[in-house]
């Protein structure tokens, strides 16, 4: 039995409130335990230098941590005059993997922007990022179909993410702050509602992890994600069909 009371492979409380921001044509709030992030999507005219001309979208996300969202402040970014490598890592993690649920060529040449934004971490801000930006990217299609600007929504699957990961042994799935700080190895899962694999991220801070772990800590993981995309279907029911 873990601090919070949940077992092994016990997930936290997860909801999602979609509608959340009134502006962006896309938007929810996710709910994972303590942890909360805002996620929205943007669409914008135009595309990338590199994409011009192509008749293809893109898909692009930022990623940022309100001061007070961790027990201690932390200051902004803007402040420091440039972002630091993890916030780099993540919202490059966040756009890949809505690129990969999509079909570009659908979006014509436009761009959507996905903004997470964390005003309470516990753990699994960049999982819950992903989870939510999907809820958000998949409104925004929704609008632009609603509207005549797309034909159909351009999404061929679903995609949640989660964490799981070693403390002290034992395999955990859905980290809070408190397991992850303590957990010799660390993973975080990316998957499809078919099963398949958009990225996974696993180290070892003490101990390495032998095969065994590896596919036990898999098989966990793919629990966590079916039940996160099973929240997501209920939130996009009447937008994809």
């Amino acid at each position: 039995m873990r601090q919070d009371g949940r077992l092994a492979n016990g997930m936290r409380k997860v909801s999602i409130i979609p509608d959340y921001m009134e502006y962006a044509e896309g938007s929810c709030l996710i709910k994972a335990g303590n942890t909360r992030v805002i996620c929205t999507a943007s669409v914008e005219d135009g595309v990338p230098p590199f994409l011009r001309g192509q008749g293809t979208g893109w898909i692009t996300a930022e990623y940022g941590m309100l001061p007070r969202c961790c027990q201690k402040r932390v200051s902004r970014e803007s402040t420091k005059g440039k972002k630091a490598g993890r916030t780099h890592e993540i919202q490059r993690l966040v756009g890949r993997s809505m690129r990969c649920a999509c079909n570009m060529n659908v979006l014509g040449e436009r761009t959507i922007w996905l903004d997470c934004d964390v005003i309470q971490a516990d753990g699994g801000t960049r999982c819950a990022s992903i989870t939510g930006s999907f809820v958000a990217l998949c409104l925004a299609l929704g609008g632009l179909k609603k509207r005549g600007v797309i034909d159909r929504i351009p999404v061929h699957c679903f995609i949640a993410a989660v964490s799981v990961g070693i403390v002290k042994g034992d395999i955990y799935l859905d980290l809070t702050y408190e397991e992850d700080s303590r957990a010799g190895v660390d993973l975080n899962v990316i998957m499809t509602d078919s099963g398949k694999y958009v990225e996974v991220q696993g180290t070892a801070e003490g101990e390495p992890f032998d095969r065994g772990q590896m596919d036990e800590m898999l098989g966990l993981a793919q629990n966590g994600v079916d039940r996160l995309i099973t929240a997501q279907k209920d939130i996009l029911k009447g937008v994809i069909s």
